[in-house]
């Protein structure tokens, strides 16, 4: 059953190796996934560690459900203290991983200590064994995955990667596995850098039981249809997660030239019609992928169309690349966006993180704050789309003043650029922020505030706030599992009733995340899909445990309070602007400049801001300065933690 994954405490000093099954009532207080790690990261590791030394524990999961009969089932979670923020680091992805590692008899692995030279571990069928990677050192994410496949004689194996930024310790490298499914945020490639570890590698042919599965696969059903007759799944599965960049840029809800302006004029060559266009073109009609057990297939594969890496094979571009590459940059053309993306997906780093701190270091060199003595010549400005792709070897590769400084991440280099750097930079708790603009949505600025890894749209965004749903669906929705009799409001421009919003999706993106379940799959974007209501009958069908939508939410209520227990102890705090909810001063400062009507001219109110803030506190169980109240961690059974290391 899938109770029966175990979890494994590997020291890569020592190489010592032992398994363990996972206790049942921490089943019931944390789920899996993003909730358990989040327990095993507070209890195992010492406040103030260094998240590039040996003590820091890397942790790698699949969800409760992962593997099971339950659809888009797919995702993996890996954490560790962040190199990149000295808070949590947190990164969650697609693809075929997860499941992998599930047949092959475990849900979680506990990583400690560093290696004496490279090496990669190998999980089969219950075993685990740590192998050499000496000549998979320096290769890029998919030359690691092929090779790893040739060494075992296995096309079946599927394996977590870094590529060469995560060798090179660069602070926002990520881990990735298949040709783009990426875990981002926060620098855990560079975790996995530290520690001489270039991958994880699993194959597995256990059986995972379903306690009810007849059930499971009638219950499914329902799931399936629900996600297939969504509107914006369907246009997920045409053009991919950029067609949320292309509504986006319409209305002026992306920073532009860092966080000069809020939409992208003159466009066209990188709207999400023009990149199906391309990859139609490259990869035939038949070019959409998607991951284990999902019915969306909402990532593009594409050949890159002309310039230096024509002909290139790769997948995406998502949303996230077309910010990275265009938007934030100031660049509008398609070979560049398809281009850049295919270069993070080789090099293992996080796409929104180089493509913000490049575009921050553009603005600092059109004000003159750096100039080309920093640059070793090279013209930064916005547009210059030679000078983006070229940042990004420089960054990956620590090459050069600039590009050794920014791999460092935005808050360490704007203490070595000085000046008033730091002023420009978009950036919470120390990560820089996806290239959409909150200036015009309080709720969504309040989202990026608060969440716990930091600058996020994916731990608590409130995106169905743009639908201008009428209140009574509103409160439909927010309504349950826990009663709310608060204000809600259609209006995305509005501030009353946006921190429970904000709230609810904290708690419903944790719960999804603990089950090992895709944000496509719940109410991210779509209104009308899965929440608590219907998972306690998913989790009851595939392992027959039993919850109600209450006792998820606390579940959820109590993996986010450890997390935001763990930043306390690592320095947060309210309005600290390098690690607090706090948002840059041009939020306040700077009012939008393009857009739609409703677009044009709005800023965040600072007062009203903080009355969100409290108002978010409040629903949490925190003071007034964010420390959870005695009685919150009663009601939630954290009052003792961190106990004893387990």
């Amino acid at each position: 059953m899938a109770l029966n994954r175990k979890i494994a405490y590997i020291d890569l000093t020592t190489g010592e190796i032992t398994t363990a099954p996972i206790p049942i009532d921490l089943r019931r207080k944390f789920l899996g996934g993003r909730g358990l790690d989040a327990y095993l990261l507070l209890n195992h590791t010492r406040k103030g560690c260094d998240p590039l030394g040996p003590d820091n524990r890397l942790l790698i999961s699949g969800g409760l459900l992962t593997a099971t009969c339950a659809s888009a089932t797919a995702r993996t979670h890996v954490m560790a203290k962040s190199p990149l923020t000295g808070l949590l680091g947190s990164t969650n992805m697609g693809g075929f991983f997860a499941p992998e590692l599930a047949w092959a008899g475990f849900h979680h692995l506990v990583i400690r200590g560093k290696a004496k030279e490279p090496v990669y571990l190998f999980v089969n069928d219950g075993k685990i064994e740590i192998r050499s990677a000496k000549k998979l050192w320096g290769k890029t994410t998919t030359e690691t995955q092929w090779a790893i496949r040739d060494e075992l004689g296995d096309d079946e194996v599927k394996s977590l990667v870094i590529g060469p930024a995560g060798e090179n310790l660069v602070r926002f490298a990520n881990v990735m596995t298949g040709i783009k499914n990426s875990g981002g945020r926060t620098g855990m490639g560079c975790v996995m850098g530290s520690k001489n570890l270039k991958a994880v590698a699993a194959r597995g042919t256990m059986d995972i039981a379903i306690a009810h599965p007849v059930e499971a696969l009638e219950y499914n059903k329902r799931f399936i249809e629900q996600i297939t007759s969504s509107k914006v799944n369907q246009t997920q599965g045409t053009l991919g997660t950029p067609f949320i960049w292309g509504a986006t840029n319409s209305w002026g809800g992306l920073r532009t030239r860092n966080f000069q302006y809020n939409q992208l004029e003159y466009a066209d060559d990188v709207e999400p019609e023009r990149l199906d266009e391309i990859a139609e073109e490259t990869c035939g009609p038949h070019h959409m992928a998607g991951c284990f057990g999902c019915q969306v297939h909402c990532r593009a594969k594409y050949r890159i169309p002309s310039g230096p890496y024509a002909g290139r094979y790769d997948e995406g571009p998502e949303y996230t690349s077309q910010g990275a590459f265009a938007s934030e940059p100031g660049c509008t053309n398609a070979v560049t966006v398809l281009t850049g993306n295919h270069l993070v997906d080789q090099y293992g780093v996080d796409n929104l993180e180089i493509g913000s701190i490049i575009s921050w270091a553009m603005e600092l060199y059109e004000l003159g704050i750096i100039d080309k003595k920093q640059t070793d010549g090279l013209d930064l400005r916005f547009g210059n789309d030679e000078a983006l792709l070229e940042m990004v070897h420089r960054i990956c590769q620590r090459k050069g003043w600039l590009g050794d400084t920014l791999a460092d991440g935005g808050v360490q280099a704007s203490e070595k650029i000085g000046k008033n750097s730091f002023d420009f930079l978009i950036q919470v708790k120390g990560m820089s922020n996806l290239h959409s603009d909150e200036r015009a949505t309080p709720g969504l600025a309040l989202n990026i505030a608060t969440a716990s890894r930091g600058s996020d749209h994916l731990r608590s965004r409130p995106a169905i706030d743009l639908y201008h749903l009428p209140e009574p669906v509103l409160r439909k929705i927010y309504g349950s599992p826990v009663a709310y009799d608060g204000p809600l409001s259609s209006e995305h421009t509005e501030y009353i009733g946006k921190p429970w919003q904000v709230f609810w999706q904290e708690n419903c993106y944790m719960a999804v995340d603990c089950l090992g379940i895709c944000k496509y799959h719940t109410v991210f974007l779509g209104a009308t899909h899965p929440n608590f209501e219907d998972w306690p009958k998913v989790i009851f069908h595939n392992t027959g445990l039993e919850f109600t939508p209450q006792q998820i939410w606390e579940v959820a209520e109590r993996a986010n309070m450890v997390e935001r227990l763990f930043n306390l102890r690592e320095g947060l705090s309210r309005t600290d602007l390098k690690k607090g909810d706090m948002l840059n001063h041009r939020y306040f400062d700077e009012p939008t400049r393009r857009g739609a009507p409703g677009v044009v001219g709005r800023f965040i109110d600072r007062e009203k801001f903080k009355k969100m803030v409290d108002e978010f506190y409040k629903f949490k169980g925190l003071d007034s300065e964010g420390v959870p109240k005695a009685e919150t961690l009663k009601r939630l059974g954290l009052e003792n933690e961190p106990t004893k290391q387990i």
